[in-house]
């Protein structure tokens, strides 16, 4: 019997029934392996996604945080006249403004389209103003201002709704960003306070018809 137990582990059966069950062993560990792998990486998916999204809402959060500081942050030499002080009558005759580049009064009952418009000669400052009434920023230079920074607000201007460019020989500033009541003088396209007047008065507060259009209205050159 002993003898015959010992064929019987050795025939090819016997050893085909263990591969078997060695090959069977060999796939339980694999399926384990590949299962624990595939928990990880999930985990590590959504551990990344987590923190992904935490951290998209705290940049959302600092930004703003920092929009609304730029909001309410006074500009540096900024000059502000009251809105009541200032006319807002439609004429079709020529008005006299008490400031260069004017930041509000009586004007053209049409405006100067202000929808990133960048004009290359001067443009009728009644039309400019009733830009102002709607929202508008007006960014004004002279032969003063390097031709390098006239560049670099045209581009800022172009992509900014509510918002127009014009020269203004006459006025003192080499570079003068104008809204409804709302003025400061620049030297460089790079000076923060350009960035923070346009964050604060394209469409802002001081707007007299906010929502008022920036298109089909009167085109320059």
């Amino acid at each position: 019997m002993a003898g015959t137990t010992r064929n019987d582990q050795h025939s090819p059966q016997a050893r085909i029934a263990e591969m078997r069950r060695a090959e069977k062993a060999r796939e339980r560990r694999n399926r384990t392996i590949a299962i624990t792998a595939a928990v990880a990486v999930v985990a590590g998916l959504v551990g990344f996604g987590a923190w992904v999204l935490i951290d998209q809402k705290n940049k959302e959060k600092a930004d703003a945080a920092a929009l609304e500081a730029a909001r309410t942050a006074p500009i540096a030499q900024e000059q502000t006249w009251e809105a009541k002080s200032l006319g807002r009558n439609h004429v079709e005759t020529p008005v006299t403004y008490p400031m260069n580049p004017p930041v509000g009064g009586d004007h053209s009952p049409r405006w100067m389209n202000c929808n990133g418009d960048v004009y290359h000669e001067p443009v009728p400052q009644v039309n400019a103003v009733h830009s102002l009434e709607h929202g508008a920023v007006w960014v004004t230079y002279n032969d003063k201002a390097p031709q390098a920074e006239v560049d670099k607000l045209a581009e800022t201007v172009a992509k900014t709704p509510y918002s127009l460019m014009s020269p203004v020989k006459e006025q003192s500033g080499a570079i003068v960003l104008s809204a409804w009541g709302k003025q400061v003088a620049v030297d460089s396209a790079s000076d923060p306070r350009v960035k923070q007047f346009f964050t604060k008065y394209v469409q802002g507060p001081q707007t007299p018809e906010p929502g008022a259009a920036c298109t089909n209205g009167l085109a320059g050159k």
